[in-house]
């Protein structure tokens, strides 16, 4: 069993930065691959990061790529988003999520979810 829980959400103007966090808690952490994905109102959860159980390996929706960061630290038990230059179309709720296995864009192949942590980017 694993639990996650997200931080570091907030409101930042439309060019600024934000570190979102997701600790978690149990055993092994290094035994899951990690994702982090993002629901704005209206819409449909989405795939933004995913990073391998080592953290060599890492993917990303192409509407982030060059602007997010995600990564790993496996002996805090902790992954990290962190997000640069940002949009007010980032605008949602970011969700962490935990699979024991590599990780995958389909959101319903993660058994552990975070409560998420809302962003807010003004224009």
């Amino acid at each position: 069993q694993v639990q996650l829980v997200e931080s570091g959400g907030g409101l930042v103007q439309a060019g600024g930065s934000l570190r979102l966090s997701c600790a978690a808690s149990g055993r092994a952490f290094s035994n899951y691959g990690m994702g982090w994905f993002r629901q704005a109102p209206g819409k449909e959860r989405e795939f933004v990061a995913t990073i391998t159980l080592s953290g060599s390996g890492t993917s990303y929706i192409d509407s982030v790529k060059g602007r997010f960061t995600i990564s790993r630290d496996n002996a805090k038990n902790t992954v990290y988003l962190q997000m640069n230059s940002l949009r007010p179309e980032d605008t949602a709720v970011y969700y962490c999520a935990a699979r024991r296995s590599a990780p995958s864009r389909a959101a319903d192949l993660y058994e552990y979810w975070g409560q998420g942590t809302q962003v807010t980017v003004s224009s």
